[in-house]
C-alpha cells in the first residue's frame, strides 16, 4: 500500500504544507483558504490557538502570543542575539538552567513551554491541515530547516515531530528545497525597522513613548506588515490605528522611497548572500544564465531591482510562487522517501547542502593541521 507523506516548510514567520499526489505537488490551503499559516501560538484563559487564530488576537493578548520561535533553536539564554530579540518581544522568555523557555498565562495558570513544544504545536497544526485535505491520517513528513542548523538543532525538530506523531523522514535544508538563502534575514526584520520609525514619529508628534506598550507595539507591527505588502504594488501606504497609545489616534503615510531608505542596509545584505554563493561555487556572475530567488521578501521591488542590476539586467526567474518553493521541494522529497513510483519524480535526486556548522569545523581542522606543519 502506498504511504502518504507530506512536506512541511517550517518558517519563522509563516509555515506551509504540501503533498505530492495525482502526479503533481498540491500546496494545501488552511481553514482560512490561504496556503500560508502564521507560525504563531497563543494561549488564553480558555484555549490554545495556532496559526491565523493566534495571530489575529495578538494585539489583544501580546504577552501570551508566541512568534519568531525558531530564533531560539540551538541557543542559550545568555546568547547576545537572544537578549536582543527578547527586547523586541512582548512575551516573556525565562532562563531554565541556561536554556530559554517561554512563560505564558494559560487557563489562568503560569505555564512554561520549551521551544520544541512550541514547534510541535505548529507542526501539529500543519499535520491537521494536511489530514483534512487528503482525507486520511498522515504519519510521515519531510521538514525544511535553515541551512545553518547543526545536528542538535535538527534533532530538536525531530523531537518536535515525535511529540505530534510524525516520523521525520528527512530533515531538509529549506534552501536546498529551492536554492540558497539567508535565514538570519526575514520579513520581520523589515517590519521591525518600520515599527522603530513610527515609534520615533509618535514621540515627535505627541511627545509620548509607546515602546513599553506591548499591545500598542503589536498593533503597530501588524499595521507595518500590512503596509509593507501594500508597498510592493503601490507607492505609498496608510498607517491608521485608533487609540494606539493613551487614547491617541495615530495616522501616518509611508512612501515606498522611505521604506527603502529605512531598510537599505538589509536590502544590500541580500547581495552579500548571492556573492557568497558565487564565491563558494567558484563562479562569477557572468557565468550565470538563470537565477531563481525565493521568499516573500522577493516581492519587494527594490530587492528585485538590486538583484536584477547585479546580474546585469538579466530577468529573475519566477517559475512558481516565491513563497512556496521550499514546501514544494519538501513535498517532492517526501514522496520520494515514501517510495512513490510516479513517473514525474522517478528520476529526481536531492543533493542537500552541508551544514555550515560542519563546514566551519572542517575549516578549523585543516587550519590547525597546516599550522602544525
Amino acid at each position: 500500500m502506498e504511504r502518504k507523506a507530506i512536506g512541511i516548510d517550517l518558517g519563522m514567520v509563516y509555515s506551509s504544507v504540501a503533498v505530492f499526489q495525482h502526479g503533481k505537488v498540491e500546496v494545501i490551503p488552511n481553514e482560512q483558504s490561504t496556503r500560508r499559516t502564521p507560525s504563531y501560538v497563543a494561549f488564553t484563559n480558555n484555549e490554545r490557538l495556532i496559526g491565523d487564530a493566534a495571530k489575529n488576537q495578538a494585539a489583544l493578548n501580546p504577552t501570551n502570543t508566541i512568534f519568531d520561535a525558531q530564533r531560539l533553536l540551538g541557543r542559550k539564554f545568555d546568547d547576545p542575539s537572544v537578549q536582543v530579540d527578547m527586547r523586541s518581544w512582548p512575551f516573556k522568555v525565562i532562563n531554565d538552567n541556561g536554556k530559554p523557555k517561554f512563560q505564558v498565562e494559560y487557563k489562568r495558570k503560569i505555564k512554561c513551554f520549551t521551544l520544541e513544544e512550541i514547534i510541535s504545536m505548529i507542526l501539529a497544526k500543519m499535520k491537521d491541515i494536511a489530514e483534512a485535505y487528503v482525507g486520511e491520517q498522515i504519519s510521515e513528513a519531510v521538514i525544511t530547516v535553515p541551512a545553518y542548523f547543526n545536528y542538535s538543532q535538527c534533532q530538536a525538530i525531530k523531537d518536535a515531530c515525535v511529540f505530534v506523531g510524525l516520523n521525520g523522514l528527512y530533515i531538509i535544508s529549506g534552501s536546498t528545497a529551492a536554492g540558497l538563502g539567508d535565514i538570519y534575514l526575514s520579513g520581520e526584520d523589515f517590519d521591525k525597522r518600520m515599527v522603530a520609525h513610527f515609534v520615533q514619529e509618535f514621540i515627535s508628534k505627541y511627545g509620548k513613548d509607546l515602546s513599553q506598550n506591548k499591545r500598542g507595539l503589536r498593533r503597530l507591527r501588524t499595521a507595518c506588515e500590512s503596509a509593507k505588502r501594500t508597498l510592493s504594488s503601490s507607492f505609498q501606504a496608510l498607517i491608521e490605528i485608533a487609540a494606539l497609545h493613551e487614547d491617541i489616534n495615530f495616522y501616518s503615510i509611508i512612501t515606498r522611497t522611505r521604506f527603502e531608505e529605512l531598510n537599505d542596509s538589509l536590502f544590500y545584505s541580500t547581495l552579500e548572500t548571492v556573492e557568497r554563493a558565487l564565491r563558494d561555487a567558484r563562479m562569477d556572475k557572468a557565468s550565470i544564465h538563470e537565477s531563481l530567488f525565493i521568499g516573500g521578501s522577493t516581492h519587494i521591488p527594490q530587492i528585485q531591482k538590486l538583484l536584477q542590476d547585479f546580474f546585469n539586467g538579466k530577468e529573475l526567474m519566477k517559475a512558481i510562487s516565491s513563497d512556496e518553493e521550499a514546501v514544494y521541494g519538501a513535498a517532492v522529497q517526501a514522496a520520494i522517501q515514501a517510495c512513490d513510483k510516479s513517473e514525474e519524480i522517478k528520476d529526481l535526486l536531492l543533493l542537500d547542502v552541508t551544514p555550515t556548522s560542519l563546514i566551519r569545523k572542517i575549516k578549523e581542522f585543516f587550519y590547525n593541521v597546516l599550522r602544525f606543519f
